[in-house]
């Protein structure tokens, strides 16, 4: 995990796990920096390493009208700000070969979308930035098979990987983990974490919009934790009602100081 000291610098905690936080999209500038300021202040209470996490744009969308962005240039400008301000890293998605370098420009993690992980040329295009590859599991991948994503990146000359546990799809409307996946791809040497709020998703509802069961967040990112993950990913937002994209699986942002206070003593305490 070198290459997370050197990202997190003096921030680095190997005795915590380690936080990718934030809005699932860059909806504008006061929101992204009103959460990134909240997370980063708990954050710092538990010595929690911590990255702002939102997409510059929005690319898996259930139906054509579904949120896609504010644009690029103005997103990644806002992501920016964000880092700028905080002194804090970014992390970002990519879906496109085109996109790694571009958002390689401000993002110090480009992550690769679940369903998105076997995309060799992405993988290749990511891995040539230079900077760390978060290539999330897809949805109907064991996680043995993750090896295989991770390879490619790493036969691309770049070592500096995480892979992500986002659930697995069971039937057509939901998703289940398996906490079998963790030690399974801590194998592979890599950082492992789990998406406590992709995994809640209910995905392939009649009304083209995913909705999801929040109320369970703390369960998935508990036994993460017990698992032996080593971060988590937590969407979160202080109106997810009003949230531009997944806001039906987010945390609300009042809640996450008990529940990083909790993770905090559970880690502990393993």
């Amino acid at each position: 995990m070198k290459f997370l000291s050197e990202l997190f610098k003096e921030n680095w905690n190997p005795n915590n796990f380690f936080l990718l936080a934030g809005p699932c999209a860059a909806e504008g500038e006061d929101i992204c920096l009103s959460i990134a300021e909240n997370v980063l202040t708990e954050c710092q209470k538990h010595s929690i390493p911590y990255i702002f996490k939102a997409s510059y744009k929005k690319a898996n969308r259930s139906s054509l009208t579904s949120f896609t962005g504010i644009g690029d240039e103005k997103a990644l400008r806002i992501l920016q700000k964000v880092k700028d301000t905080f002194n804090l890293p970014i992390v970002t998605d990519i879906h496109t070969e085109s996109e790694a370098e571009l958002a390689a420009e401000v993002a110090d993690v480009l992550q690769i979308p679940a369903f998105l992980c076997r995309q060799t040329s992405l993988l290749q295009a990511a891995a040539a930035t230079g900077k760390i590859v978060n290539i999330k599991k897809g949805q109907f991948l064991n996680a043995q098979s993750m090896s295989f994503a991770a390879n490619k990146v790493a036969d691309s000359g770049n070592q500096k990987i995480m892979l992500t546990e986002r659930g697995t799809t069971f039937g057509y409307e939901d998703l289940v983990v398996d906490y079998r996946s963790i030690p399974i791809m801590k194998e592979t040497g890599y950082p492992v974490l789990v998406d406590a709020t992709h995994a809640l998703q209910k995905p392939n509802q009649t009304s083209g919009i995913t909705s999801g069961q929040p109320e369970f967040i703390e369960t998935i990112a508990s036994c993460g934790i017990a698992a032996g993950a080593d971060g988590l990913f937590i969407e979160t937002h202080p109106n997810p009602s009003e949230a531009k994209s997944d806001g039906a699986n987010m945390l609300d942002l009042a809640n996450l100081p008990a529940l990083l206070e909790k993770l905090t003593r559970l880690k502990a305490a393993l």
